[in-house]
């Protein structure tokens, strides 16, 4: 497992506020963007996001603003992740923050997944909808290999209890 930190670069904030209809004002950062702070956590198996989003939920300074559930609920571009925005006390003012918990498998598909799609601008170019087809057919293998993952480790599991 590891963490992974990150705050948004301003011409980011600046192009997503834009696109969400507002100026770019202080405020606005505050009050339109839950993810200007992101901080992503990556884990070996499905049952141990479950278990990350858990803990992080029981925290007493913590309060969880709203979950998505892309690995129950994954994106049409078969982009999984379990994300939660959460408010946390920073020095004398409360600051919210995107917590994406993912595995390995989702993190390595997602990382080269935005790197071929943003990155290269591929919705502009000739094949797109095959490209797309065929990043989805690997989110749909690292699915499967995620679920074999699991179900190896559940198999293991039950051996300890002998």
């Amino acid at each position: 497992s590891f963490i992974k930190t990150r705050i948004k670069k301003p011409e980011s904030i600046y192009k997503k506020l834009k696109r969400l209809g507002y100026e770019f004002t202080a405020e606005n950062i505050q009050n339109q963007l839950n993810d200007v702070a992101g901080i992503r956590v990556v884990c070996a198996f499905i049952d141990d996001i479950y278990t990350i989003a858990d803990l992080i939920t029981r925290q007493d300074d913590i309060t969880v603003i709203q979950v998505k559930d892309y690995i129950k609920n994954p994106k049409p571009n078969g982009y999984r992740s379990y994300h939660m925005i959460v408010e946390i006390p920073v020095f004398f003012s409360k600051g919210k923050t995107e917590i994406q918990i993912r595995t390995n498998g989702m993190d390595f598909w997602a990382t080269l997944e935005h790197q071929l799609r943003y990155k290269q601008n591929i919705e502009e170019m000739d094949g797109y909808e095959e490209v797309s087809n065929e990043l989805l057919n690997c989110a749909r293998a690292v699915i499967d290999m995620d679920n074999e993952m699991q179900r190896i480790k559940n198999k293991i599991g039950q051996f300890h209890d002998i």
